[in-house]
């Protein structure tokens, strides 16, 4: 029966399905079968993409101050480590399945050529999720034979954080070794792993290993640099003269699928694969729901100004001395781009024209309100999850309100941009900070922003210290919302930044002309017409949530995870962290 239910899912996925990865779930197989035929092998490594990469997640940076929601609201404990962790027996599972998959292609019957590429993809694969384990935990037990998932406990002992660095840049080098070197966009290929993206990622690898996460004792000084620079720099050189670049609008880095700047993406297409983005991001009266988490003031206020000074640089020539009640004029392009605030015009499909998209409270929808100006007749129930802001960014406004849930924007990766911001960090970090001033100023100037009498697009740092934190500052805002900014403030162990703040959002009071309180009646009608413009409304400071829990909880010894202890009651040679009562230090020593 096995063998008859494989060979219906083969027929139908070899007859129907016009995407190679696009595989159902193939947990339950033949080995005979599967690694002697191109085809099955293929849909074996498609159920591990989908578990390695995932899709769009609206909610990737909900545990930074990008997003609102308080993801630190309990301490982490050995029992429960909460958002801090991810799950130890699913990555191992899925490590499992990629050491069958390297032993079964190495002795089945495949063409030489055939059995390289799924090597090359597998190797990486196993050093993609070992990756996510050692970022978390710090050395894991690096296992390179597929364990039995019914009876062995992996119980093993950890290998050093060093070695599973040094296993992971060794499973990259032999993926690069045997992908090819590019799938081109134009390729039937295309959403396979190529060689370019190994070479990207295994330099943003020794990026980490670099990094002060794993070298508190020397974070900046360390010789680990000098290999993160030479790999990163052999990266970025080779992607840009192969002619990946960016590309002249941001807003449609992802919305325009396969262009030059996407180093790796999942392809999405309707109705076989979407994911939850814009159902997750619109206003409620626009979706299938309430938006599932929204930018903070501590978010927008990182966007510079046009000229690329930051909001409170009086030095600046958009500078404002009341920044709150004019914080949407004069931004760094990006700001426009990437979220929607009070009033802001939204042509999302299926409003009218001119639409504007109000956040208010007793004049938005109630899907879209936030705020508790006690004028209200109707008391916000969003106060907890919205900040009076929308994502902007990814979103496709050509889906109607019906078919949000349809959105199919393939999901990117790795882009250029992330590439050359690594390069930049590497480069800083080993005395060739004018190379990363250079890099700085090509992603400022990609966006919009102003280059000046000097040309330095508002960039003002000359000492490696004020570089180093010009980069983080523009990797904040060039990635928001991609799920980069929490595992860089852990690498850059600067939670400092979380721990104990609150997140704040922003309220809207509509006004009149001589700053009096209108009427909600009268400010109701006129928002149903997209009357009231940004002007026409009073802002104030709110903390969000704003009950329960409101302050984030991340001290110093959060920067690696404990290891649940369930999973260390069940495999006795495995050692907890010493931050959680164990022996096991997790940095490189």
């Amino acid at each position: 029966m096995k063998k008859i239910a494989f060979y219906i899912i083969s027929i139908l996925l070899l007859s129907g399905c016009s995407k190679v990865l696009d595989y159902p779930n193939l947990s339950r197989y033949e080995p005979d079968l599967v690694w002697n035929d191109p085809n099955l092998a293929n849909a074996y490594l498609g159920n591990i993409y989908d578990r390695a990469f995932g899709n769009w997640n609206i909610g990737l940076d909900a545990q930074s101050e990008q997003l609102t929601g308080i993801s630190f609201s309990v301490p982490v404990t050995t029992t429960n480590p909460g958002a801090l962790s991810i799950d130890w027996g699913t990555n191992y599972t899925q490590i499992r399945l990629i050491n069958q998959g390297i032993i079964s292609t190495n002795s089945g019957a495949l063409s030489q050529d055939v059995k390289n590429r799924l090597l090359g993809q597998l190797y990486f694969l196993r050093a993609y999720a070992y990756f996510g384990l050692v970022k978390t935990y710090g050395g894991v037990p690096y296992i390179k034979i597929p364990q039995d998932r019914d009876t062995d406990s992996l119980n093993v002992p950890r290998n050093s954080t060093r070695e599973c660095f040094e296993f992971m840049v060794a499973d990259l080098d032999s993926a690069i070794g045997l992908l090819p070197r590019r799938v081109v966009a134009s390729s039937a290929d295309w959403g396979r792993i190529d060689g370019n993206f190994a070479h990207a990622f295994k330099a943003k690898v020794l990026l980490y290993k670099a990094s002060p996460q794993f070298n508190p004792s020397n974070p900046w000084n360390n010789n680990f640099w000098a290999d993160a620079y030479t790999q990163n720099k052999k990266a970025y050189d080779s992607l840009k003269a192969q002619g990946y670049a960016l590309i002249g609008d941001y807003a449609q880095i992802a919305l325009s699928e396969r262009n030059a700047e996407v180093v790796f993406s999942v392809t999405n297409l309707f109705p076989n694969k979407v994911a939850a983005w814009d159902n997750g991001a619109r206003p409620g009266s626009l979706s299938r729901g309430p938006a599932s988490t929204t930018p903070t003031w501590e978010m927008v206020k990182s966007f510079p100004m046009k000229d690329g000074k930051k909001y409170n640089d009086v030095s600046g020539k958009y500078y404002t001395a009341d920044t709150l009640q004019a914080y949407w004029l004069n931004r760094d392009p990006r700001f426009e781009k990437s979220v929607v605030w009070n009033a802001k015009l939204y042509p999302a499909a299926g409003t009218t024209s001119g639409y504007r998209q109000y956040t208010s409270v007793g004049v938005a929808d109630a899907l879209d309100s936030y705020g508790i100006n006690p004028k209200s007749s109707t008391t916000s129930q969003n106060n907890n999850r919205y900040s009076g802001f929308f994502i902007l960014k990814n979103s496709n406004l050509s889906l109607t309100q019906a078919q949000v849930q349809q959105y199919d924007v393939d999901y990117v990766v790795m882009r250029f941009a992330e590439v050359m911001l690594n390069y930049a960090e590497a480069a800083n970090e080993t005395a060739h900070t004018d190379d990363a001033l250079a890099i700085l100023k090509q992603i400022r100037q990609r966006a919009g922003i102003e280059p000046g009498a000097d040309g330095s697009y508002g960039i003002t740092a000359t000492t490696r210290e004020q570089v180093r934190q010009a980069i983080m500052d523009e990797r904040n805002v060039e990635l928001c919302f991609e799920g980069h900014r929490f595992n860089d403030l852990r690498r850059w162990r600067l939670f400092s930044l979380l721990h104990g703040k609150n997140k704040t959002g922003v309220e809207a009071i509509a006004i009149n002309a001589d700053k009096t309180e209108m009427p909600l009646t009268t400010a109701r009608q006129m928002a149903l017409n997209n009357q009231l413009t940004e002007s026409n409304f009073v802002y104030r400071l709110q903390v969000t949530p704003q009950t329960g829990v409101t302050v984030n909880t991340l001290p110093e010894t959060y920067y690696f995870a404990p290891i649940q202890q369930s999973v260390i009651a069940a495999a006795n040679k495995i050692e907890q962290n010493k931050e959680w009562g164990g022996t096991f230090d997790p940095t490189i020593h």
